[in-house]
């Protein structure tokens, strides 16, 4: 992340940053932890199998889309018959290296091609109009959406439609999500129309089950770091003090400011930070809030800031009722990584 931020205390509350289509569109590549992740690189479970077999999968997906693209390609007389859906979706939990064989694939395409969080794609229809959202993406050769979850009826229908023009051009498209596809949005809305928008979706892709370990919390107790709010701030001034650019900030307030900040612009917000201190953090009790903090920490994780809190640890800011709803996967990710957030190691300081 590039930013001319001076070294010291800053605050995210007092960031009210605006962002274009344009930029949203630049950005969608994979976040920095991936930047050099190829197939070779994965290295598979032996315990868990599926995780060589969607391996192996993928490197047949990426064979048979380059194929596609050399002359004659799709429309070449000697081409046999199609067996390829247009899509594949990597099913599986938290932390197997669903996003990182996603970005391998993403590494291997050729031509246009685009990487991006769920949010990142409506946020970018948002900024930039359907149609226009629709002509900046056609062409391109393959679309990766991290984090495929349909839990808002509006974006079911946004979504599907959007992909079926895009895949009705030639894009092939590859997704993550903790959910499989045909059960997106159970749970959560029960509408015939949904349903039918749902299951059109899933007929598009191939779905690869991903069984495993979650890798962020292999080395941890299973809970979030947290310190007194006391030493959250002494740790703040320390760093800055060290040359580091540390966002201190009070829970509550940070809260309240990610409600007045559309999500696409979160990944504005730290522009520039190396490290994050909140002071306060307690339970919540407000979905909205909840899920606002949710992208946030989608932000933060992609841009791997760790994060030093003051207070209850992050992984329990999620009440119990929050945590039996529609929402739950969405609150369960975002618990895997604020554990691996507050966990890693934080830059020199005295």
């Amino acid at each position: 992340m590039t930013s001319s931020t001076t070294a010291g205390i800053v605050s995210i509350v007092d960031r009210n940053p605006t962002i274009t289509g344009t930029e949203i569109a630049g950005e969608l590549t994979p976040p920095p932890q991936f930047e050099h992740a190829s197939f070779e690189s994965y290295r598979p479970d032996p315990d868990f199998p599926s995780q060589q077999a969607a391996l192996d999968r993928l490197n047949e997906f990426a064979g048979a889309w380059r194929a596609a693209q050399r002359p004659g390609g799709f429309f070449s007389r000697r081409r046999p018959a199609r067996i390829e859906l247009p899509g594949v979706y990597l099913d599986g939990g938290f932390g197997v290296g669903k996003t990182h064989l996603l970005a391998a694939l993403w590494h291997v395409a050729h031509g246009p091609k685009y990487f991006g969080t769920f949010i990142e794609y409506t946020a970018l229809v948002g900024a930039l109009g359907y149609a226009n959202a629709v002509e900046l993406l056609r062409g391109a050769k393959l679309i990766c959406i991290d984090e495929f979850e349909l839990d808002d009826p509006g974006d079911t229908m946004l979504m599907t439609r959007f992909l079926g023009e895009l895949m009705a051009s030639g894009t092939r498209v590859a997704a993550t999500s903790n959910t499989p596809p045909n059960a997106l949005g159970e749970g959560r809305f029960a509408a015939a129309d949904f349903l039918r928008e749902i299951h059109a979706l899933s007929s598009n892709f191939e779905t690869l089950r991903i069984d495993g370990l979650d890798y962020r919390r292999r080395d941890t107790d299973g809970h979030a770091a947290s310190v007194d709010d006391e030493a959250a701030g002494n740790t703040a001034r320390a760093l800055a003090a060290n040359g580091h650019v540390v966002a201190l900030d009070d829970f509550d307030a940070l809260i309240a400011h990610l409600a007045t900040v559309h999500p696409s612009k979160y990944v504005k917000l730290i522009d520039g930070v190396e490290v994050i201190a909140l002071r306060g953090v307690h339970e919540l009790n407000d979905q909205n809030a909840a899920l606002r903090l949710v992208a946030f920490i989608d932000r933060v994780y992609d841009a791997e800031i760790p994060i030093v809190a003051g207070g209850l640890g992050l992984d329990q800011v999620f009440d119990a009722e929050m945590l039996a709803g529609g929402y739950r996967k969405k609150y369960l990710r975002a618990m895997s990584r604020m554990i691996a957030l507050t966990t890693g190691e934080l830059p020199p300081h005295d």
